[in-house]
């Protein structure tokens, strides 16, 4: 079940976090990946634990806020049966401490990024069909506090995504969401180490408590999702959200 053989997938954010994990276990069920990433040396080593493996995988350098690097960058490519948009920045801040440039960050790279890598990529499915698979967040959910700006990024990806799913449905093209919980990546211990010095145990696992469940997700929970909505036994379902959560939002409400 599950095999991606003779399918080409492209997934953003390659380098690190859920997007690292997403690549590999796309690979090992047969994909050949495209791995995204800003930083050429990230994206080159989760190629490298790929190729060792045995898998096949490329790494290109993109910074996917410019929509004529993201054409030029895909163009080569003939065939792309697989788009996963991973590639995501945080901001902490309120509606009224968020300044207008940080706001225009996380716009121009959580939304305009996804916009500009789907642009790209949908003309190209639509020769054979394909699944595209953004990686939302429960903030497009519920109210989080201190996530003004990224839970309007957030939400966007969820509207810009059923927007897509119902426009190509006649041409084989499956769009969804996944909405993460907390997931433990190197971008939280990062957090932890920058805002809680001596505490990162303590705030660590206060954190992980936040999710009825008592932990923190795997990325490799979220590569799993994603790996069932691209593959053909997910072929009934599209223009949904599927929550990784702990239990978030549902046992929180």
């Amino acid at each position: 079940m599950f095999q991606l053989n003779h399918k080409v997938a492209i997934v953003t954010g390659g380098g690190s976090g859920i997007g690292k994990e997403v690549c590999k276990v796309l690979a090992q069920q047969g994909a050949e990946l495209i791995v995204v990433d800003l930083n050429q040396e990230a994206a080159s080593q989760t190629v490298n634990e790929i190729n060792k493996q045995g898998g096949k995988a490329t790494a290109l350098s993109v910074d996917v806020t410019q929509q004529n690097a993201v054409t030029d960058s895909f163009k080569s490519f003939a065939h792309i049966h697989i788009l996963v948009n991973c590639a995501g920045i945080s901001h902490i801040g309120n509606a009224t401490n968020t300044s207008e440039s940080d706001f225009d960050k996380v716009y121009d790279v959580n939304v305009k990024g996804v916009y500009n890598c789907m642009h790209a990529v949908l003309p190209v499915m639509q020769k054979t069909g394909g699944s595209i698979i953004n990686i939302s967040s429960i903030a497009a959910k519920v109210g989080l506090s201190d996530r003004f700006a990224y839970s309007m990024s957030k939400g966007a990806v969820h509207a810009m995504s059923m927007s897509v799913a119902k426009d190509y449905i006649k041409d084989n093209i499956r769009c969804n969401t996944v909405s993460p919980g907390r997931v433990h990546t190197p971008f939280v211990d990062g957090f932890l180490k920058k805002n809680y010095p001596g505490q990162e145990t303590e705030m660590f696992d206060k954190l992980s408590k936040t999710q009825p469940i008592g932990r923190m997700g795997k990325p490799i929970e979220v590569a799993h999702q994603v790996l069932y909505l691209c593959s053909e036994e997910a072929g009934f379902i599209t223009g949904s959200d599927f929550s990784i959560d702990g239990g978030f939002v549902t046992l929180n409400s």
